[in-house]
């Protein structure tokens, strides 16, 4: 039998986990003078606690206005970076890239709940182990041990596409929602979930979660049936979805310019992730240690035996070396990271000087014939009266859409105008990149200097996977921009 959810449980879990959070109760509205969080007043229900709560693995990067782009000389002229000035709104971003014991956590998970009935959605998951082959050199071994060994366990993850990057950070975003509940004593944890009863966050704000709920909330509005409701995200136990960061807020934090920033004044623009040409200075007891896991010339790429540099033949564990002034480690070299952004060589002169990014596409939340929720693009029907967006698709925005281009022949299969890429970038013909292709930052365990820079931008398509590159994941900040 359910019972009544004690709501001050809940008040002291979300006031227990943020720092500098007053929980002083809001009881009567300040417009109407109506009493919140009373049934005789309709019911309506306000938190004691209104702050964000801080999800695991996250570090608060408190944002603002910075130069992005280029900080050295393009040595390969790709020119697709110029300095511009724009802001970045304040996030949560992993401490760390993603590790193998992270993704293992994620393939357990997804072979419990699939791998009877659905093994494909298993096998789509898996990393692709053979990205460490090489037709002239011997890393077979690499394949077999990489992932599980446990002595790779705290290295960060490869061989993951940006697609799987993406599904694992969705996955990411319900465990912890669930494990808030079950905290919350909400949830039961349930280990009976399957392919059509697990749990999502989803299907649980809309009342589709068929799964164990221990308790209810108290439900205060005074035609209640059963007294009890769901959590909703006006409570604030749930948090939003986790997600690849953007370009601009992966540089942004990369660069950690809050650690040279006096009076509201940056003293000195980073090439790097910290001050120095990849070597520790500052302190004497690390005078020359190297800060970043990279290679620093033509067949070296950890030094000579007994002093080694960066001492790593391949990616080192994800909290090796110095973190910059965010506290984020590894930033620049270990291994590369996808971003959010769909890759364009031009979007430097059409990205909006506010939070930019390229890649949007505006969907909406329906249910389908099996109870299930889904995302499906807007339509521009939909969206006729709108004056900020049009249309669903926006990834090709005045670089690759009709609008952008003097073709008057551009049309689909069917004969009618397409708004998607069909000839200005077709793959392989006049153009080697897509709609397709995702942007990816930082130097990895394999490249040299120059790329260690997080201006340089580099694109892979987003089914492609790399031994150079992995992910960590971001969260929007919501309400006050000052890191908490």
């Amino acid at each position: 039998m359910r019972k009544n959810f004690r709501l001050a449980t809940v008040f002291a879990i979300l006031c227990g986990s943020i720092l500098f959070v007053s929980c002083e109760s809001v009881p009567v509205s300040k417009t109407t003078g109506w009493s919140y969080n009373d049934p005789n007043y309709g019911g309506m229900y306000v938190t004691d606690a209104p702050e964000q709560m801080v999800g695991p693995g996250l570090v608060a990067i408190e944002g603002g206005t910075f130069t992005m782009g280029g900080t050295q000389e393009n040595v390969y002229y790709d020119w697709n970076n110029t300095p511009r000035q724009v802001t970045v709104s304040s996030f949560y971003m992993d401490q760390t890239e993603i590790s193998n014991l992270d993704y293992i956590e994620y393939l357990h998970w997804m072979n419990r709940i699939y791998g009877k009935d659905y093994p494909m959605i298993v096998k789509n998951a898996l990393p692709d182990t053979l990205v460490w082959r090489s037709s002239m050199s011997y890393n077979e071994p690499m394949v077999e041990v990489y992932l599980r060994h446990p002595a790779y366990r705290d290295y960060p993850v490869v061989g993951v596409s940006w697609l799987q990057a993406s599904d694992y950070a969705l996955w990411r975003s319900d465990r912890v929602n669930e494990n808030n509940l079950i905290n919350a004593g909400v949830l039961t944890f349930d280990l009976d979930q399957t392919k059509d009863s697990h749990f999502s966050t989803d299907a649980y704000v809309a009342g589709l979660y068929t799964g164990v709920i221990q308790d209810g909330f108290q439900d205060l509005n005074p035609d209640s049936e059963t007294g009890l409701r769901n959590v909703k995200m006006e409570d604030g136990l749930l948090l939003p979805k986790y997600r690849l960061p953007t370009e601009a807020e992966w540089e942004y934090a990369a660069l950690g310019l809050i650690g040279n920033t006096v009076n509201e004044r940056i003293t000195d623009r980073r090439v790097y992730s910290w001050n120095s040409e990849g070597l520790r200075t500052d302190t004497k007891n690390y005078y020359g240690s190297f800060v970043a896991n990279f290679k620093r010339g033509n067949g070296d790429y950890m030094g000579v035996a007994g002093n080694l540099n960066d001492g790593a033949a391949f990616p080192a564990p994800v909290y090796t070396y110095w973190p910059n002034d965010y506290g984020l480690f590894n930033m620049s070299g270990n291994v590369s990271e996808w971003v959010l952004d769909v890759y364009r060589p031009m979007t430097y002169e059409d990205m909006s000087d506010h939070n930019p990014y390229r890649g949007n596409v505006f969907m909406k939340k329906e249910v389908d014939e099996n109870g299930q929720i889904v995302y499906v693009p807007e339509t521009a029907e939909e969206n006729a009266v709108r004056q900020n967006y049009r249309y669903s698709y926006n990834i090709n925005h005045d670089d690759g859409d009709f609008m952008s281009t003097i073709q008057n022949d551009w049309t689909n299969a069917g004969g009618e105008q397409s708004e998607y890429t069909n000839q200005m970038y077709e793959y392989g013909v006049t153009t080697l990149i897509s709609d397709k292709s995702r942007v990816y930052k930082g130097g990895s365990w394999a490249d040299g200097p120059y790329y260690l820079s997080p201006s340089v931008r580099r694109f892979l398509d987003e089914d492609q996977a790399s031994a150079t590159i992995g992910f960590r994941c971001a969260m929007n900040m919501i309400g006050s921009a000052l890191a908490k």
